[in-house]
């Protein structure tokens, strides 16, 4: 199974190697790394590396990529190819092309909007119960709920 650093890695490297003014920022480093995971519980019934989201106040969070670049990043800080661990990450062909086909839909939305984004679906509103939009949150979104949500959205889109 992949780290979550591996794949953070691959899309830091994606993203930067293609384009070196293509933007990256933290917060929306986190939120492709949780649709990653999400859509992976939906369409493949299963995680693509370890590590949970929490339902923090700016959408989905995996606790250890914030721990990761919190000593020198903040929540808009640009991610850039210097942050990478591993420039030599090798996933397999299946989990590049899941990755890519994930980045393809993604990719294109800022941060702010991926947040927002992430803000209109159920497993981050049922995670954070009746909690207001600027209330802390660290309760971790189960991957069933992202398993039902987005499995059913895939569903829909190849109906």
């Amino acid at each position: 199974m992949n780290s979550i650093h591996d794949i953070a890695d691959y899309i830091i490297l994606r993203v930067k190697s293609e384009d070196k003014n293509a933007s990256l920022i933290n917060l929306k480093l986190q939120k492709l790394l949780y649709y990653v995971q999400a859509w992976s519980y939906g369409i493949n019934k299963k995680s693509m590396f370890t590590g949970d989201f929490e339902a923090w106040i700016h959408g989905p969070v995996n606790r250890e990529i914030y721990n990761r670049f919190n000593p020198t990043k903040y929540l808009y800080s640009e991610i850039n190819l210097e942050d990478c661990r591993n420039k030599d990450v090798a996933l397999s062909v299946e989990d590049t092309e899941f990755v890519d086909f994930i980045l393809e839909n993604y990719l294109k939305y800022s941060g702010a909007e991926l947040e927002r984004l992430s803000h209109t679906e159920m497993p981050w509103i049922k995670t954070r119960g009746d909690l207001g939009v600027n209330e802390r949150c660290d309760e971790i979104i189960p991957s069933a709920l992202m398993t039902e949500y987005y499995g059913t959205k895939w569903k829909e889109i190849n109906a």
